[in-house]
């Protein structure tokens, strides 16, 4: 929506990487729905920083 586009959301996305907290990947108020696509473009871009050591 944010881009003008309505498409079927697919994925469960979480807004602020869980990074393996168990709590943190069950908070429902941590979830987006996203597109495939803007899914794997955002997750693309974090493991991007992440690797840089920017975080997100």
């Amino acid at each position: 929506m944010k881009q003008g586009k309505i498409v079927p959301a697919i994925v469960v996305d979480h807004i602020r990487p869980h990074k393996g907290d168990y709590e943190l990947f069950w908070d429902e108020s941590n979830w987006q729905p996203l597109c495939k696509q803007c899914h794997d473009r955002k997750t693309a871009t974090e493991d991007s920083n992440f690797a840089r050591g920017r975080g997100v």
